[in-house]
């Protein structure tokens, strides 16, 4: 698409955001009331969750097959971190 936008891309872009401030309002939340090991897991998951949204994003774009691959074998592992 010459010099335009993507329709999908920007709905993809703003459920993200929108995701991401849930998480972050959420984080706020129990903040307070969360130990240390509590917020360093919260930490690593929203590190995880913007790890996730910058491939995904990449992966869109990916058209080497050898780079989509390894993009999605990068998804793989952090939706498997992400579980832990």
């Amino acid at each position: 698409m010459a010099g335009g936008w993507d329709g999908d891309a920007l709905a993809g872009q703003m459920e993200d955001a929108m995701e991401r401030q849930q998480a972050a309002a959420e984080a706020r939340q129990r903040k307070n009331s969360s130990t240390p090991e509590e917020r360093e897991r919260e930490a690593k998951l929203e590190s995880l969750r913007l790890s996730r949204a910058r491939i995904l994003d990449q992966l869109s774009r990916a058209t080497n097959p050898a780079h989509r691959a390894m993009l999605e074998r990068a998804l793989q592992s952090l939706d498997t971190q992400a579980g832990e």
